[in-house]
């Protein structure tokens, strides 16, 4: 009998856009693939059955802690394992971390893994001091992160950073613990377009949290665009209902001011295209998808000095890294981008250099299934 894995998602799309490679190179391993989200549209169980994977339906909040609703949840998502017997479950993203992996230990699901993406809000440092009400919070999901990382057989996390914090806080068994070093693109379906230099275009493709740097941006192209109002300054992402999201009206106001252009949730690689540089002045990320996606199309990056947002940049070689939440620093590197064009070149060939060296998804997957299977040993190996 081939193996069958149970992946848990907190929504169909990022089983999709995020997973889909993976899954294309599980079933080709002769893998049964179950695909666990709460928000099943009739496209996205079909784009799953295309994949050669099976969509499943289950009850999950994606945002907000209601404790007894979360119980109920997990306990139901339980037996719908114990239902669908997987002999290994997959958890990624907060919640489904959480209730997936403590769901599939009372389901007893053989082997269970979990993926941490990112620390998210809860965890990301505000640069303000915390609420009580944030206090609270950070200490609730720190103690069920521990609840549930010490029942699975794999912690993976995507840079160093976020697994020495973890470790360090008791989150997360030390010697369970694998840094993949980020999820990876499909190289070839990300290939290079010739750069733009007229007019130099900046983009930064995010969900529209003020934790993905979204505020300094505004503000730096406010003042580029003062001294050199030819400059393009795109916004691709869709509102989010996370504590950190913006409003329509706001992303509204900033459309109407002239200060940039905003799409909504779009297709990135057109926009990318048009894009001379790729911009993420984000406070903390796991390893940003977006970032290895314009690398590999030969963008430039402006990102910052921070945990996952430092592993895609080698500062003077493909990009340049400025400090969290510094405007200035910001502005002073889109500036050195408007003042010597031809470093966009370069810098992206650098760029696209890098991703084949560190993001080929294809790579990072045969990585990841061996984990999966239990089949690599060098469980504290860095990639």
């Amino acid at each position: 009998m081939p193996n069958t894995i149970a992946l848990i998602a907190h929504h169909a799309g990022s089983l999709l856009n995020f997973r889909g490679d993976w899954i294309r190179s599980l079933r080709a391993d002769g893998m049964r693939v179950l695909c666990l989200a709460p928000d099943y549209t009739d496209a996205d169980r079909a784009a799953v059955r295309h994949l050669g994977a099976e969509p499943f339906d289950y009850s999950l909040q994606r945002t907000g802690m209601n404790p007894l609703r979360d119980l109920r949840d997990a306990w139901a998502l339980a037996r719908l394992l114990r239902r669908l017997q997987p002999d290994i479950s997959f958890a990624f993203s907060t919640k489904p971390v959480i209730y997936g992996t403590l769901a599939a230990w009372l389901a007893r699901v053989p082997r269970r893994l979990a993926m941490i993406e990112g620390v998210g809000f809860v965890f990301t440092d505000a640069g303000r001091p915390l609420s009580l009400g944030r206090r609270v919070l950070r200490r609730a999901v720190a103690l069920l992160y521990r609840l549930a990382l010490s029942r699975a057989h794999r912690v993976i996390f995507l840079n160093p950073d976020d697994r020495g914090d973890f470790v360090a806080r008791g989150l997360a068994p030390a010697a369970r613990s694998v840094v993949l070093g980020g999820i990876g693109v499909d190289l070839d379906a990300w290939a290079p377009v010739p750069v733009v230099q007229d007019p130099v275009t900046f983009l930064l493709v995010a969900r529209l949290l003020r934790e993905k740097g979204i505020i300094e941006y505004v503000a730096a192209a406010r003042a580029v665009r003062s001294r050199y109002p030819a400059t393009r300054f795109l916004l691709l992402g869709g509102l989010d209902t996370n504590p950190g999201g913006l409003g329509h009206a706001d992303v509204q106001a900033w459309v109407d001011e002239g200060v940039l252009e905003w799409p909504g949730h779009a297709d990135v690689r057109p926009w990318m295209a048009q894009a001379s540089v790729f911009v993420l002045p984000s406070w903390r990320e796991g390893v940003p998808r977006s970032t290895q996606e314009a690398m590999a199309m030969g963008r430039p990056v402006i990102t910052t000095d921070a945990p996952g947002c430092r592993e895609t940049v080698v500062d003077g070689v493909n990009g340049r890294c400025v400090p969290v939440r510094d405007t200035g620093a910001l502005v002073r590197a889109m500036i050195g981008f408007i003042q010597e064009p031809e470093s966009i070149a370069t810098m992206g060939a650098a760029s696209r250099q890098l991703a084949q060296e560190r993001f080929d998804v294809h790579r990072i997957n045969a990585r990841l299934t061996a984990w999966v299977l239990g089949r690599d040993t060098d469980f504290n190996s860095e990639p």
